[in-house]
């Protein structure tokens, strides 16, 4: 279930453009998480950021975080992104009901709230993570983003995200894109990329109407010449493992894994990406804490 991840540079190189369709990632978010019509919006719209933001990594090992705390009654959003655009995400409350906004829509900013912050936290292989943060413009997300990357790091973006749900709660379709531009834009290309924008309807919306993901480039680069630069088919993907739950357990202290092989028959570990289990024994995890006692003489 994998979606399309296209990036296009302009003919005169000033602006760069990623459009995905994650309608696939996103359908799989949902069959995982099974969360309520608003929280599969919004955490869809949040690992699609993710997605993007990740697909812009220089290394294959690279990651990002992105941590929406907004005070709303869906709790904490996180998604984690890698170098391919893969993607995989949780919310703390994934049943949220909330009336319509305004406009008719499903109310994301009433669901991850408004008054919090936006965190993106790149691994880049140092010594230490790159981390930015901005106050939430409007909870909707593709603002959010737009402005960290205004504030945090300095490049000038647009971003639009969108999650069509089905009655059903299942996802009709789902896509987002990010546009960027290069040190030293001329004028005429800012113009011209103002009058792009003004002139699209929602990327859903366009989604809907059969166009793919480069119709959609070249719709918000028209006069621009958008030439593909590369592409990913990038999924919704979990790499949780029991081998790297048990190094999770092992992380822990002596006394504490003690504690949970005396008073539990058996120790379940679910991945809050995916919802996989990984149970241990209380052997296995006695076991565990007579090698660390070993490691710390």
């Amino acid at each position: 279930m994998n979606g399309i991840l296209k990036r296009y540079l302009s003919a005169n190189g000033a602006v760069v453009c990623s459009v995905l369709d994650g309608t696939e990632m996103i359908s799989e978010l949902e069959r995982i998480h099974h969360p309520s019509a608003v929280v599969t919006a919004a955490l869809g719209r949040l690992s699609m950021a993710a997605s993007l933001i990740g697909y812009d990594l220089k290394n294959p090992d690279d990651t990002v975080t992105v941590r929406l705390d907004g005070g709303g009654p869906a709790g904490i959003l996180l998604a984690v992104a890698d170098y391919h655009g893969n993607v995989k995400s949780y919310a703390d409350n994934p049943i949220v009901e909330l009336p319509l906004n305004a406009k008719g829509k499903l109310d994301v900013a009433g669901a991850v709230g408004t008054d919090g912050t936006l965190y993106v936290i790149k691994d880049l292989g140092l010594k230490e993570p790159y981390s930015g943060q901005i106050a939430l413009v409007s909870g909707e997300i593709a603002e959010d983003v737009t402005q960290y990357f205004a504030s945090s790091e300095q490049i000038p973006s647009a971003c639009g995200l969108g999650v069509l749900v089905n009655p059903d709660l299942t996802v009709a379709k789902a896509g987002g894109y990010l546009i960027q531009l290069l040190p030293f834009a001329p004028e005429e290309t800012i113009a011209q990329l103002e009058r792009n924008l003004a002139g699209i309807t929602s990327i859903t919306a366009m989604l809907e109407q059969g166009m793919t993901a480069e119709d959609i480039a070249n719709r918000l680069l028209n006069g621009l010449d958008a030439e593909l630069l590369d592409e990913s088919t990038p999924a919704y993907r979990c790499d949780c493992s029991r081998e790297r739950t048990e190094r999770m357990l092992r992380s822990l202290d002596k006394q504490s894994l003690l504690d949970m092989a005396n008073e539990m028959p058996e120790i379940e570990v679910c991945c809050h990406f995916c919802t996989n289990k990984y149970v241990f024994t209380p052997n296995e995890v006695r076991t565990m804490a007579e090698e660390k006692e070993k490691q710390d003489c």
